[in-house]
């Protein structure tokens, strides 16, 4: 580290809120201490993060599924000294380099065999935005079908295919010809396919808010469906992809090739913004189909040398430590210890997941007081019960979570691929504890409860 870096760093200790406070989001810094997530975290390493006090916490969102390797994995971090430590020349734009061919290369070994070209960019709302602009331009349509209740990003293309409505409220009018259909229901897809006007059908394999995951026959009856009428499949595994889910790709869960693999998050090990599109040859020869049409798409710095290194390094990493078959035994292990506990808390209505992409949802329970409780909690904001989760999780057990989405009860676990056995019993132990609690109306849920009440109804009469 540079000594400019570290004095910087050495005479402005703590002051993070505060900046943020004066100079970003303040709103942020607002719900950072009313949950009690103002902690100062000053080291990372693997799945931990450790604060100014020395204390240690699980990281169970790993940078919204960033961070599958962990942080500051020793192999990544090697591979981005050595570009820099090599003086490679980067960005010469009219030219094309050497990383960028390779990790395109190893990429799509990892691809179903239609896909034969690559695209890169520098984050999963891009690789959307390219997706859209890709499938209409080799279909000549407009139209673009997305699902309900899915996630593709905040950019305004991808905010048009964005399921939920308090991402897209004020941000209108969107990109025109795109149309929801409800998840996991083929004669809705079918009815918005059937008149051949539709360029892409994108789609989450397992959707990340919610964790919702599809019934087995939906995605390769979508894929009939998209072929019939001439539909582009496009999978967005900006989230799923890599490892995640316990497959490589989420859609292998289901034997599904599609004609588009969206991806991001994971790909750089954490460190340089980098997403892709793997796609057919298709698709790639119909965009860029004459010498005049070469630069007809692109992003500045999207095959820096920087991404594409740390790229290639994480891909190492996957394979060398079975980072998948991890995923899918841990993960497996998690949700069936979970899953036990379901007769014990009459709170606790589900636990789903793909490997390490795990949801707990919590309903209205069966006793009087709790059920009272519990419609106390929902009237005042939805979804507030599973806060009644991740705060004592985060402040007694030091394990950071979040809940899976807006007005839902349903918590959402993305731990690091690199997780153990030791990890894993953590979390079983206190979700154990967390949970057990809240079955004490007197407990934890009429404190924290009334705590979280409190705000929420402030927030209501300021809205």
């Amino acid at each position: 580290m540079s000594s400019y870096i570290k004095d910087l760093l050495q005479t402005h200790p703590g002051k993070n809120f505060d900046l943020h406070d004066a100079h970003l989001n303040t709103q942020m810094v607002r719900v950072l201490k009313t949950i009690g997530y103002d902690r100062v975290y000053t080291r990372a390493s693997g799945p931990y993060l450790y604060d100014n006090q020395g204390n240690e916490y699980l990281d169970l969102l790993s940078g919204f599924g960033v961070f599958a390797l962990g942080r500051n994995h020793p192999e990544v971090v090697q591979a981005l000294r050595d570009v820099l430590d090599a003086e490679l020349p980067d960005l010469v734009q009219m030219d094309v380099s050497l990383l960028s061919g390779l990790l395109a290369e190893a990429l799509l070994k990892h691809c179903p065999p239609n896909l034969s070209k690559m695209f890169f960019c520098n984050s999963g709302a891009e690789a959307n935005e390219a997706a859209i602009k890709f499938a209409r331009y080799t279909t000549q349509r407009e139209k673009i079908v997305y699902c309900e209740h899915g996630f593709h990003g905040l950019t305004l293309g991808a905010l048009s295919l964005n399921g939920e409505e308090v991402f897209r409220e004020g941000f209108g009018p969107l990109l025109p010809g795109c149309v929801a259909v409800p998840f996991d229901n083929l004669p809705a897809l079918e009815n918005a396919l059937k008149n051949q006007d539709v360029a892409a059908f994108i789609f989450e394999p397992v959707q990340g808010k919610g964790v919702n995951i599809p019934s087995d026959s939906y995605l390769p009856e979508a894929a009939k469906l998209c072929r019939k009428y001439g539909t582009l499949l496009v999978a967005d595994e900006v989230q799923t992809g890599l490892g995640r889910t316990g497959k490589f790709w989420a859609v292998e869960h289901w034997g599904v090739e599609p004609d588009m693999i969206l991806m991001a998050k994971a790909l750089s090990g954490g460190f340089v913004p980098v997403g892709a599109v793997a796609m057919t040859a298709r698709i790639m020869d119909a965009v860029f189909n004459r010498m005049d049409r070469a630069v007809v798409h692109g992003s500045t710095f999207s095959k820096n040398n920087m991404a594409m290194a740390a790229g290639l390094a994480t891909l190492k990493v996957i394979e060398e430590e079975k980072l998948v078959e991890n995923a899918a035994k841990i993960g497996g292990e998690i949700v069936e210890g979970m899953r036990a506990m379901i007769p014990k808390y009459d709170f606790l209505k589900q636990v789903r997941g793909k490997g390490l992409m795990i949801a707990v949802e919590f309903g209205s329970p069966d006793g009087l007081l709790r059920k009272a409780a519990f419609a106390g909690l929902e009237a005042a904001n939805k979804g507030l019960f599973s806060q009644t989760i991740t705060i004592p999780l985060f402040k007694n057990h030091r394990i950071l979570s979040q809940v899976a989405g807006h007005g839902m009860n349903v918590v959402k676990f993305l731990p690091p691929l690199v997780v153990t056995e030791k990890d894993r019993d953590w979390i079983l132990r206190a979700m154990d504890q967390v949970i057990g609690d809240t079955q004490e109306v007197g407990g934890a849920i009429k404190d924290l409860g009334k705590n979280l009440i409190s705000h929420a109804l402030k927030q209501k009469a300021g809205a």
